[in-house]
């Protein structure tokens, strides 16, 4: 008999993390909007703004993971969403390109630990049997608010304005603490040691060529959230925000099947399917400019990021014992958010000299590069490091 998997505190624990990423996703379209239309920043310039808090990923995710991992969880996680919502009140008072910067650091100081706290946190809900197939439909909560939000964004900064996106996200971010409180966390047993301070304490060791092939695909992310919406304006699609919704309607179609698959041993030929589903998607994003492959382009890369997200996150937990569940997910977020940074960064530096197109074409190629690395290096040091008997 099946465990079960949607028992209250994992339906609330969803809620609580789509609101979350709700919170944060209502601005990473409408930044670079605002930047371009109201401050007149060129796109290089947006993407070190977008990229500053992926710099303070990289400074908080390791630490993070090891104060999951010794502390209680809960806490730690409430702590975080309600440092990273006061955050939200700054963006009223931004009047320069150095406070955007800054600001953005800040916030990604409390996204880590809220990230990492609330997927370790879920983890711990999830029955050991059903892994994949509970990562899978918790982290759909955050990729859906990654493609939804934006869309919701584009339609409140074009009626509004920018003010009224950071009341929305306040309230969202409110919202999401609230939740939070009803989540019942099981207890782990308590211990006066304290781990030795060690390298793999903050990051997973043996995981690292994993999280070196992640990079090459979080990359094509980071270039969709930063730059989709303008792309889509260069190219004449002026409701681009439609990409959103079919990016959204991919990924939630992803979860039917994909993590029942990875947990019954087909995981390597989930994450091939996931790879070329991307690569393609991003072909056809940058060589056909109409509303139709527009839309196609955007299913697809949404099929296999949401296929892509949970099976990843799978094989950083199951390489890992359950004495660093925080450690393995800190990795993963982290390759993740490197990944996005760069994407933001260097995807500005290819749009500002050989167009969007050629960006997108570029992300495409890294995607197929991705897949020759996992099947030939990364597939073999999982088969290596996996644990077989996952502890719960």
């Amino acid at each position: 008999m099946k465990e079960k998997l949607w028992n209250k505190s994992f339906i609330i624990a969803c809620i609580a993390y789509f609101l979350f990423g709700c919170a944060f996703n209502l601005l990473m379209p409408t930044i670079p909007l605002y930047l371009a239309n109201e401050m007149g920043v060129t796109p290089s310039k947006i993407g070190v703004v977008m990229s500053s808090y992926a710099l303070a990923l990289l400074c908080i995710r390791p630490f993070s993971g090891f104060l999951v991992d010794i502390y209680a969880r809960k806490p730690l996680l409430i702590f975080g969403i309600s440092l990273f919502v006061f955050v939200f009140t700054g963006y009223y008072f931004v009047t320069s390109v150095l406070f955007f910067i800054i600001l953005r650091f800040i916030h990604g100081l409390f996204w880590g630990l809220s990230t990492v706290s609330a997927n370790t946190v879920a983890i711990d809900i999830i029955p050991s049997s059903r892994r994949a197939e509970g990562i899978g439909y918790f982290g759909v909560n955050m990729n859906i608010a990654m493609a939804i939000a934006p869309y919701i964004a584009v339609k409140i900064y074009d009626a509004y304005g920018f003010s009224a996106l950071i009341s929305s996200s306040l309230l969202m971010g409110l919202l999401s603490i609230f939740a939070t409180l009803f989540i019942k966390v099981p207890e782990r047993p308590t211990s006066t040691h304290r781990p030795a301070i060690s390298l793999d304490r903050f990051i997973l060791v043996k995981a690292i060529p994993i999280f070196l092939n992640q990079l090459l695909l979080a990359f094509g992310w980071g270039t969709l959230v930063a730059f989709a919406v303008l792309y889509g304006k260069d190219i004449g699609i002026h409701n681009s925000g439609i990409f959103f919704l079919f990016l959204a309607g991919g990924i939630v179609l992803s979860r039917v099947t994909s993590g029942k698959l990875t947990d019954r041993g087909f995981l390597h030929q989930v994450m091939i399917v996931a790879i070329l589903l991307i690569g393609f998607g991003y072909m056809g994003f940058a060589l056909y400019h109409n509303i139709v492959m527009f839309s196609i382009s955007a299913l697809l890369i949404g099929l296999g990021y949401g296929t892509l997200f949970p099976a990843l996150q799978t094989i950083y937990n199951n390489m890992a014992p359950a004495s660093q569940r925080g450690t393995a997910n800190s990795t993963y977020l982290t390759a993740f958010d490197l990944g996005i940074g760069g994407g933001m960064l260097t995807g500005a530096y290819l749009a500002d000299h050989w167009g969007f197109s050629n960006m997108y074409l570029i992300t495409a190629f890294l995607c197929f590069i991705a897949l020759i690395i996992y099947w030939f290096n990364s597939r073999p040091v999982y088969e290596r490091n996996k644990i077989e008997q996952i502890e719960k």
